[in-house]
Formats: C-alpha cells, sequence, structure tokens
C-alpha cells in the first residue's frame, strides 16, 4: 500500500468552507485506508493500493459531486515528501520556517516559463524550482511577497498550492510514521 498527502487547493480560504469530517467522508468512500487530515486547510493522508495515475482526478470529482467544491488535488507520497524536504535549496539561509514555503505544481513547467518568476522577487527572496515543486524564501512574509500561489500559477501556466515549511514537514513525517 502507498501512503499519499494529498494537497488540495484554495480549500477552507477565500470563502472556500469544507469541514474535514466530510473530506475523510470523501476519502473513505473511495475505500482509501488510514485516513486523517492535518490542519483545516486541505491536507489528507491516506493510503491505497489504487494506481496513482487516476486517484487525483477521482478524488476532484468526488469531492465535487459530495461536497460542491471544485478544487485541485495534487499528490506526493512519502519518498516525494522526503526528498523535496531533503532538497530545500534555502534550508541553510533560514533559521525561521515560517520565511520558507513550497509551491507544489500539478505538472513540471516549461524552462521559459520558470525564467518569468525572478521578475517577481523582492530584494531579499529567492525562488527555486525542482521539478515538480517551486522553493521559496520570504524574509519579509508570504504575505508580502509577490511570489504567491495567483502569481506562481500564472507564470508558470500550472495548477498549484502552496504549503508552509513548517506544514511541508510535517506531513514528510506523518506520511513516513503511516
Amino acid at each position: 500500500m502507498t501512503t499519499y498527502a494529498a494537497l488540495l487547493r484554495g480549500i477552507n480560504v477565500g470563502g472556500v468552507k469544507v469541514d474535514m469530517a466530510d473530506l475523510h467522508a470523501v476519502f473513505s468512500g473511495l475505500g482509501y485506508a488510514g485516513i486523517s487530515t492535518y490542519l483545516r486547510t486541505g491536507n489528507v493522508l491516506f493510503g491505497t493500493e489504487a494506481p496513482r495515475s487516476a486517484l487525483a482526478a477521482d478524488i476532484e470529482a468526488r469531492i465535487d459531486r459530495e461536497i460542491g467544491v471544485r478544487t485541485t488535488v495534487l499528490l506526493r507520497n512519502r519518498d516525494e515528501l522526503a526528498a523535496l524536504a531533503a532538497d530545500n535549496p534555502f534550508l541553510d539561509r533560514e533559521s525561521d520556517p515560517t520565511k520558507l514555503h513550497v509551491t507544489f505544481l500539478v505538472d513540471r513547467p516549461g524552462k521559459a516559463r520558470v525564467a518569468g518568476l525572478t521578475a517577481l522577487m523582492a530584494e531579499g527572496e529567492d525562488v527555486a524550482v525542482v521539478g515538480r515543486e517551486v522553493y521559496l524564501h520570504c524574509p519579509h512574509g508570504y504575505g508580502r511577497t509577490k511570489l504567491n500561489n495567483t502569481a506562481i500559477e500564472r507564470r508558470l501556466e500550472v495548477r498549484a498550492t502552496t504549503r508552509n515549511w513548517r506544514t511541508v514537514t510535517a506531513l514528510r513525517d506523518l506520511v513516513t510514521a503511516a
């Protein structure tokens, strides 16, 4: 069985309210095991033996049908979360984890699009795209950066969702322990 973290875009932000018990019921209805939610921002841990290829689409369709919310689901398994946590290029620059974020992408962006992200950086900020993740170092705070989820989606033309570093490492730890 493979354990995944499902990262749901836009849950319990911007007026989109979803009860975690309802999310749990959706995942249970799909036959997944070991279901738990982390925080109230659309992080669901679950296990399945089903092939990965249709998981995100199945979850999205069921959430839309049963809860009435259209969302994008991004999946990362234990190995992917461990690798992305270890590969953060900004860990040595910042002792305050609230200044570090990861934007998870549905697909790898094109190289020409990645180059356009630097135009959004303010002084002291940094960005690195590694595979399907965008690592952000925002020393002035994520709330003040132009490197927000919406801007990254527009520049890269890829659906995405962003998590702070504490959430990323907590999800890694929870998936590893499952």
